[in-house]
């Protein structure tokens, strides 16, 4: 992206309640989505452009919207800076060491922005994933961990923070021995000092939850076989149990996505309803029950909501084929059609907002437009461009993906997306198959892609399934993945290939897989299983030893429902019976004889860099050559455009000596 200045030339509107069109941005470019597109191919964009430039990686509004918090590229660290989002002057500036990856990170009050770090070590002899948090105040420069000095792995699971920035709650452990407790601790540099434990650990409770004022109010149980709920009304009182459901029906009935009011049993929640769609549903936590339906949208998983200042929902979040905002809220539903109105031919997402709403970020971008990044201005009703993502990229030039169906050889339907080259006959054309990572909890979606639009570029037809087991489907299709990784979930890639082929889009002789942590196992192990389908095929961060995956996983993960639930998914069945070693890439790399691009980065906190290394040794014991490329101080994703660039690079000179698009 670049990031500008406001200066009088920028693009900018007034929002009222007449029809909106936008005066021209500076370069005079049209809407994309209101140009005739070329019908010759387009000309070859450097691998540059769709790796784009480091101005801006993400942005946040302050809750009072006088702040602009964004990450940025410098020196090729990764840098937290935060502006006067209408004059641009910095405030404050944070760069990161580019010893671990960045999480996530969000702001406490308008003046601190907190921060959550992974890390990768070693504890006897095993590799384990921890995460710290860490607070900056933006005023006096100060930044602090949160948090004591010794702790368990897990150091960023917030359960409340003040409003005000002054405090949070943190569930921790004290060691990996003990099971979590919760603390409060001050957002200053007093926090490992000050700390104070407010709720002391219970034996089997790893889930806490704290209600809309910061009081504790929840745990969930766990034992074998079971789960319990522990509730009290009022701080003050004790906690008692509420429920107590087997383990199996707990994971069908449990809720997601809950928000208790202080001073009340009453709540929202997300939960499955008879369709088995997730909707938003009211609740009574002292009886565990859930009341009438709030909120449901019809053949979509509702993944979150907002709340306005009396409780009453303001908006949800779903995802169809892209991401959708439902404002329940009259006055931001008509603040959203007038962005409509004057971005037309494209999403108009708004993100982060102040919490009057005086100020927001609006993403505008499709599946075919990388996007721009404005600011809007209640007050002055002024939208104004922040910035222009891959500017470089002319999207008049780039392929529109569109969404298909097919039918998997047990005649499961599958959504996918396509994409086809620009200019050239949709007929006989080479074909990359790019699964997504994840391989749960994750989906596809119809949106931009820099690797997708590389692909058309170059001149191939791009499949993107949401194969089995993929998130926004309901529970049912999510459970068709249960301990098909490599089976199932791969025979759903096969018959993608097998329907455009059928359908006379692609030549069966031409194609090749490529994919990105679990699409990059997808990607690896599709040469070894079927080397009669795929010429070739690249992996970035891919899974190569499923045994040692799910036991890194779990060492992070401190719930042992959520242990379960993994080790249950990726070996499937209750106790986990299939052996995974038969589907690793690392275990059975002897069988491979297509050429196979091998990238990892070294500073990977998901899927370690042992990963890698470990294929590639297998792979040289096995007298089988691959091609590994390793990118030193990269992360589980890319931080930097030079990061990007050097993963594309690998990718484009890869494809064109295996499986040349002319």
């Amino acid at each position: 992206m670049i990031l500008r200045r406001l200066l009088a030339a920028w693009f900018a509107v007034l929002i009222n309640a007449a029809p909106l069109v936008p005066a021209q941005a500076q370069d005079n470019t049209k809407p994309a989505a209101t140009v005739q597109r070329p019908a010759e191919r387009p000309e070859r964009f450097p691998i540059k452009a769709f790796a784009g430039s480091d101005a801006v990686r993400s942005a946040k509004l302050s809750p009072n919207g006088k702040r602009l918090a964004f990450t940025t590229m410098h020196k090729e660290l990764l840098m937290l800076v935060v502006t006067d989002p209408m004059t641009r002057q910095s405030q404050f500036t944070f760069t990161f060491d580019g010893k671990q990856e960045l999480k996530w990170f969000r702001w406490a009050g308008n003046d601190k922005v907190m921060m959550s770090l992974s890390h990768t070590t070693t504890i006897d002899m095993e590799e384990v994933r921890y995460t710290r948090l860490i607070v900056s105040n933006v005023v006096t420069g100060k930044t602090n961990y949160i948090g004591p000095a010794q702790m368990g792995i897990v150091g960023d699971d917030v359960l409340y923070v003040d409003p005000e920035g002054g405090h949070l709650l943190l569930a921790l452990q004290r060691s990996i021995y003990e099971y979590p407790s919760v603390w409060t601790f001050p957002l200053d540099e007093t926090a490992r000092k000050a700390g104070r434990e407010i709720q002391k650990p219970i034996p089997g409770a790893w889930d806490w939850y704290a209600d809309d004022k910061g009081n504790i109010r929840m745990a969930f149980v766990y034992a074998p076989g079971s789960v319990k709920v522990l509730y009290r009304t009022k701080p003050e009182e004790k906690l008692r149990e509420t429920i107590k459901m087997t383990s199996k029906d707990w994971e069908q009935k449990s809720w997601d996505v809950m928000r208790i009011f202080a001073g009340s049993n009453s709540g929202y929640v997300i939960e499955r309803n008879l369709e088995n769609r997730a909707v938003v549903a009211s609740a009574d936590y002292g009886t565990r029950t859930t009341g009438d339906t709030v909120f449901a949208q019809p053949g979509s998983d509702i993944t979150d909501f907002d709340l306005d200042d009396d409780n009453k929902l303001k908006a949800v979040y779903y995802t169809d084929d892209a991401d959708r905002i439902a404002w329940v809220d009259p006055k931001m539903k008509a603040i959203q059609n007038s962005l409509n109105r004057a971005l037309p031919g494209s999403e108009a997402i708004i993100g982060s907002r102040a919490k009057d709403n005086s100020r927001m970020l609006v993403w505008q971008s499709h599946a075919g437009d990388p996007g721009t990044l404005y600011i809007y201005d209640l007050s002055t009703r002024r939208l104004e461009e922040l910035a222009r993502m891959r500017p470089d990229l002319d999207p008049r030039k780039l392929a529109r993906p569109k969404a298909i169906d097919y039918k998997a050889r047990d005649k499961v339907s599958i959504r996918a997306y396509l994409t086809l080259p620009v200019g050239r006959e949709p007929k006989g054309l080479p074909l990359i198959v790019l699964p997504h990572g994840g391989p749960y909890w994750v989906r596809d979606k119809l949106q931009y892609d820099d690797e997708v639009q590389l692909l058309a570029n170059r001149g191939y037809a791009v499949l993107q399934p949401n194969y089995r087991g993929s998130e926004g489907y309901g529970e049912g299709f999510a459970g068709l993945g249960e301990g098909q990784i490599g089976r199932a979930m791969q025979d759903d890639l096969d018959d993608g290939m097998d329907h455009l082929v059928k359908e006379g889009l692609v030549d069966a002789k031409r194609v090749c897989i490529v994919g990105s942590s679990y699409g990059g196992y997808a990607a690896a192990w599709g040469a070894i299983r079927n080397p009669e389908r795929y010429r070739c095929a690249a992996s970035f961060a891919g899974v190569m030893n499923w045994q040692r995956q799910v036991g890194y996983t779990n060492r992070f993960e401190s719930d042992p429902k959520e242990r379960r639930k993994w080790s249950r998914q990726v070996r499937g069945g209750e106790e986990g019976t299939f052996n995974v070693d038969l589907v690793s890439p690392a275990k059975q790399v002897g069988r491979l004889t297509r050429p196979l691009l091998l990238v990892h980065g070294t500073k990977d906190s998901r899927v370690p860099f042992s990963q890698f290394k470990e294929m590639r040794e297998a792979a040289v014991k096995a007298g089988v050559p691959v091609e590994p490329v390793v990118l030193e101080g990269v992360g589980h994703s890319f931080e930097s455009s030079k990061e990007t660039e050097k993963w594309l690079t690998a990718l484009d000179t890869f494809l064109a000596k295996h499986n040349p698009a002319d």
